[in-house]
């Protein structure tokens, strides 16, 4: 059995560029406004002192983050700048969550 590791930035940059490759119009434009360069963050559960998660964008009250343990990107909540509310076990694509808050924000 493999030891789990957090996933490297290089390996995170490179799941961003492919998926940036891809995006177009309104949704690329809404990513170029939210996304920020990937920052370490905490959370109680899973997520204290060096078992961090990467947040990726930024977007009122809500990050997008990627979930290693899970293998996957997920939208979470914050109270506090670096520290996600609560761990949720997203396994989500990111152009699907970038797409998920376009609608959010188009439709509402």
């Amino acid at each position: 059995m493999t030891k789990w590791e957090p996933i490297s930035f290089d390996k995170l940059y490179d799941l961003i560029i492919q998926t940036e490759t891809d995006l177009m119009g309104e949704v690329e434009n809404l990513w170029k406004l939210i996304r920020i360069p990937p920052e370490k963050w905490q959370e109680k559960e899973y997520g204290e002192e060096g078992e961090v998660f990467w947040v990726v964008a930024i977007f009122g009250k809500e990050v997008i983050w990627y979930n290693d343990i899970e293998d996957g990107f997920d939208i979470g909540e914050y109270a506090e700048y670096g520290r996600l509310l609560r761990y949720s076990g997203g396994q989500n694509h990111l152009m699907d969550l970038i797409k998920t808050i376009h609608g959010r924000i188009k439709f509402s």
